[in-house]
């Protein structure tokens, strides 16, 4: 089997999909983005192409390591986005070909079902609670949002209380039958994280995710050492190298590399393999698409470590696209009680609406997220 052509296109809301056609027929599909900078991207993948054309894609692994690695310069989010896209699409046409599901060919199941959370979002306490009832209502009990707004270099005492007491109404409201992690997004400075997750430790949230920016790893394991609440990151680096070294410092109990971002399945399974002889919790960053999802599920089906999903099907950035829109197998992705079964379908199990994805391609956002300032005028991390 030879790769023959290889064809993107941008979609709303913020994805773009992949699709590698092969000369014995079988195709397969990928998701490489990174929110924001997609024709960046698209233009990285069309550069890698040339090392695939003629290629045969069952070279899973030489592939991945000459797209790595055949250019001098490597590593960052757009090319490891872009390789990402490129590797899932390659274990598609891999287990179309062989006629089973993509997590049989990394060793078979683990589990018989992966838990996934629900995002909840509005900056009011009233907002969020009433978000959490709509889904509690079809069966999500773990929801994930952010923790705070923009917080200055040092803030004041009325921002943090702004933030614990939405943390606090939210808690007061379905006390323990309900579970949460909170997102600082990379909006909060070491010197008030500090402080920020001291005032939140009486609300047990089940996880605190970058509480630093990832530019800023070395405070991981000092914030883990004044706190008995799991740190999570990941979703912004993009190699196992950059997680070998937060790995090693300590600190992070989760581990979050997105299937996008950080090299795809290949990449990802080593990373969980990584954080697994660590004792560090695997949680798959995806706030993206259908194919960027069901890569996250096959690695979370084979690896132990694993112990919960994010999915963006309702996330607030999906102006103008929906998870399964594009989806013609949706009752695959059907949530039980919050769990998503395996796949049974062969590679990577989803069946897409390719007339679909192309019309509406033609009129497809430029996605970009939004500029904040400070009171000062200063910029502010979103």
């Amino acid at each position: 089997m030879k790769i023959t052509k290889i064809s993107t296109w941008r979609v709303p809301p913020r994805w773009m999909f992949l699709k590698i056609e092969t000369d014995e027929g079988i195709v397969g599909w990928g998701e490489p983005v990174l929110e924001g900078k997609a024709r960046t991207v698209e233009a990285a993948v069309h550069e890698l192409s040339e090392y695939l054309i003629g290629q045969d894609p069952a070279r899973i692994n030489d592939l991945w390591q000459v797209m790595y690695r055949a250019g001098f310069y490597r590593g960052g989010g757009i090319l490891m986005s872009a390789i990402a896209g490129i590797d899932q699409a390659l274990w598609d046409i891999k287990g179309k070909a062989l006629g089973v599901p993509v997590y049989q060919l990394l060793g078979g199941l683990v589990r018989d079902k992966v838990k996934t959370y629900s995002w909840v979002g509005g900056d009011r306490p009233a907002d969020i609670i009433r978000d959490i009832k709509e889904r509690v209502a079809v069966g999500f009990d773990t929801f994930k949002m952010n923790g705070c707004e923009e917080l200055a270099v040092i803030d004041s005492s009325r921002a943090i209380d702004t933030a614990v007491n939405k943390v606090a109404e939210i808690r007061e409201a379905f006390g323990n039958t309900i579970e949460f992690g909170l997102d600082f997004h990379g909006r909060v400075t070491a010197p008030m994280a500090k402080v920020l997750i001291k005032e939140l430790e009486p609300y047990r949230p089940l996880f605190i995710e970058e509480p630093v920016l990832a530019e800023q790893a070395e405070h991981y394991p000092r914030l883990a050492a004044q706190t008995h609440i799991p740190i999570a990151a990941g979703e912004r680096m993009f190699s196992r190298f950059e997680f070998k070294n937060v790995l090693a410092a300590g600190g992070l109990a989760i581990l979050q590399p997105d299937l996008s971002h950080a090299g795809g399945i290949t990449e990802c399974m080593k990373i969980a393999a990584m954080a697994e002889s660590y004792d560090v919790a695997l949680a798959p960053h995806c706030p993206l698409g259908p194919i960027a999802l069901a890569s996250c599920l096959h690695v979370d089906f084979v690896s132990w470590n694993a112990f919960i999903q994010e999915q963006s099907m309702g996330i607030h950035y999906n102006k103008g696209g929906e998870v399964l829109d594009y989806v013609l197998n949706k009752e695959d992705f059907a949530l039980e009680s919050g769990h998503i079964k395996p796949f049974t379908k062969p590679g990577l199990g989803v069946e897409l609406n390719e007339e679909l994805i192309i019309e509406r391609s033609k009129n497809a956002p430029d996605w970009r997220n939004p500029l904040w300032r400070h009171a000062d005028g200063s910029v502010a991390e979103w």
